[in-house]
């Protein structure tokens, strides 16, 4: 009996040891990593609803050559992703490819100034931020855009489809800047024969939001 006694004794020695190390681990707090937060900056792009801006470039119309462009726009945001603009540019066209064949040209003087407008809705396809160096970034915004107006060419109006994309980058609140590329359609019947023609613009300019 004795040494059956002295036998259990070891055993629940060890039994206790264990239970005390188990409940000293459970009594220990959780490991919780030590992450800092950091802050994120999310893309501020300005809430203003209208803008308007210059711009200047380069009009290639069909069959004459490229030529100096310029002239203003008008937008209104319609949501987020949906604006409308209203555009009005003037350059001056040169015959004088023609004069070296023809004489006298095809124009009366050798510049006819062409003018036009449309009224344009836009879309912004994919809206992001533009890097300058390695801490500063400004919104930006690639947009889609399409609209019909008026060209005045050789003292007759036409009617005119226009389309193209561009790119924005937002400055601040208000102010960006932006390139253009468009395509103008419109008839043309001064050579003789009446033809569809497409007329390149490309163009650069400043936007004021407000």
């Amino acid at each position: 009996m004795f040494y059956r006694t002295r036998s259990i004794v070891p055993s629940l020695l060890a039994l206790t040891v264990c239970a005390a190390h188990t409940s000293t681990k459970a009594d220990e707090p959780p490991i919780v990593p030590q992450v800092e937060p950091r802050e994120v900056t999310l893309p501020h792009f300005p809430s203003n609803d209208f803008d308007a801006g210059l711009f200047m470039g380069t009009y290639s119309t069909q069959n004459f050559g490229a030529s100096k462009v310029r002239g203003f726009r008008l937008g209104y945001a319609i949501t987020e992703d949906f604006f409308v603009q209203g555009t009005y540019g003037r350059t001056k066209v040169s015959d004088e490819a023609f004069r070296q064949v023809l004489p006298g040209g095809v124009f009366e003087e050798e510049q006819e100034k062409l003018t036009y407008y449309n009224l344009s809705i836009g879309y912004n396809v994919l809206a992001g931020e533009v890097f300058i160096g390695s801490k500063h970034a400004k919104p930006s915004a690639l947009y889609l855009i399409g609209g019909v107006g008026s060209t005045k060419f050789v003292d007759r109006k036409r009617q005119t489809i226009n389309y193209g994309a561009g790119f924005r980058v937002y400055l601040n609140d208000w102010a960006a800047l932006q390139v253009d590329a468009r395509n103008h359609i419109f008839t043309l019947d001064i050579l003789g024969k009446q033809q569809s023609t497409n007329n390149l613009e490309f163009t650069a300019g400043a936007t004021f939001i407000f």
